[in-house]
């Protein structure tokens, strides 16, 4: 089943001076003496939690994690106090505790707030919402900000909602699924609810190889179908600089709502893919095809071609510039390139030869030599 750009974000590099930036607000945070935070962080064992773990604990905080205990069992540090439940119904190690605050990573369904909320109501002062942009509605040209219209539900009981049943539908109630989960956030915690919005998250760790799929091609070099044209825009956050930047926002005691993507200028899909050639040192050469010829050989973006938005240039334009002034700081292509690709190559063989986003090798030549005929034809 091919995913639309909306299911492929679910299975959801800056300047020198951004990245300096990051640097001097590490050191000033470091440098005070900030009263260390109770955190709560529900999930913590997947992509962007055990960043947010460490991080945290690096600036002198206590961390309690609460999940089922089945993801990377075992990984966490030592430091942290780990909670084991279930977000269906099993939350009782959450009752009759303290924190200052609590951050939700994984909340797909509205009554995973409620039913969490029922039980933190009380007993922690803030609550932080990883949401997704994914909420809006179909952004315009000019691209979204954090007003812009959000997708409605028009199924039954969104309370009765699964994650079996949103799977089995295609996904195509998640984004709607996760706009009712910040308004629940919002009326259980008023006043006190911080939300933020990612956009694609990439990285090390991104079990899902949205990003994965470029330096882990360019890497191998030679010839490289590369979709659309050059200056396409696209947008991504690496899941590090995101997770960093959630909790100097907790620190901050930051509400509100943000868009956080980047990187912090327009970026074209031809520059990242030079980038990334030129970080991994690779001879690879690209080949751009147009969207109308890989749309008529059934190539779809984010899924067969990842990062990129194909015809929905607009989500590739999201405003950032509130993010921007809390803070959010990027580090280089580069470095998110280098990682990404030594965290892919640690892997299992096996993983590494079924990646789970792009083109196969096999399919990928296919389609070029279609491109090819076609323009000698």
């Amino acid at each position: 089943m091919k995913r639309t750009r909306r299911q492929f974000i679910k299975l959801s590099a800056a300047t020198g001076g951004a990245l300096a930036l990051g640097t001097r607000l590490t050191t000033l945070f470091a440098e005070t003496s900030m009263k260390p935070l109770r955190i709560l962080i529900l999930g913590g064992t997947g992509f962007i939690g055990p960043y947010q773990v460490r991080y945290a604990l690096s600036r002198g905080h206590k961390v309690t994690t609460f999940n089922r205990g089945k993801t990377h069992p075992g990984e966490l540090p030592k430091e942290v106090e780990q909670l084991i439940g279930d977000r269906n119904g099993k939350l009782d190690a959450l009752k009759n505790r303290q924190w200052d605050v609590a951050i939700d990573n994984p909340t797909t369904l509205p009554a995973w707030v409620r039913d969490a909320a029922q039980v933190l109501k009380g007993n922690v002062d803030r609550y932080v919402l990883i949401s997704t942009i994914s909420v809006y509605a179909d952004p315009p040209p000019s691209g979204l900000d954090e007003d812009s219209p959000l997708q409605k539900y028009d199924g039954p009981d969104p309370y009765n909602e699964t994650l079996e049943a949103m799977k089995a539908g295609g996904y195509k109630t998640y984004g709607p699924l996760k706009a009712l989960s910040e308004k629940e956030a919002e009326k259980w915690f008023p006043g006190k609810t911080l939300i933020i919005r990612p956009g694609l998250i990439v990285g090390p760790r991104d079990e899902t190889d949205r990003f994965t799929y470029w330096p882990a091609r360019i890497g191998r070099g030679g010839e490289v179908l590369a979709p659309g044209t050059p200056n396409d825009p696209l947008q991504f956050i690496d899941a590090r600089d995101l997770a960093e930047w959630t909790i100097r926002m907790v620190e901050n005691r930051e509400k509100g709502i943000y868009n956080a993507t980047g990187p912090i200028k327009p970026l074209g899909i031809g520059e990242m893919l030079e980038e990334i050639k030129a970080a991994l040192n690779s001879n690879a050469t690209f080949t751009w095809l147009p969207y109308e010829f890989l749309k008529k050989h059934d190539v779809q973006s984010w899924s067969d071609m990842p990062v990129w938005a194909g015809d929905e240039l607009g989500l590739a334009r999201t405003k950032i510039n509130r993010a921007i002034g809390k803070g959010l700081t990027f580090r280089p292509l580069a470095d998110t390139t280098r990682d990404t690709l030594a965290w892919f190559k640690s892997l299992p063989q096996d993983r590494q030869s079924h990646l789970k986003a792009g083109l196969s090798p096999e399919r990928e030549a296919e389609v070029l030599s279609a491109w090819k005929k076609e323009k000698h034809s």
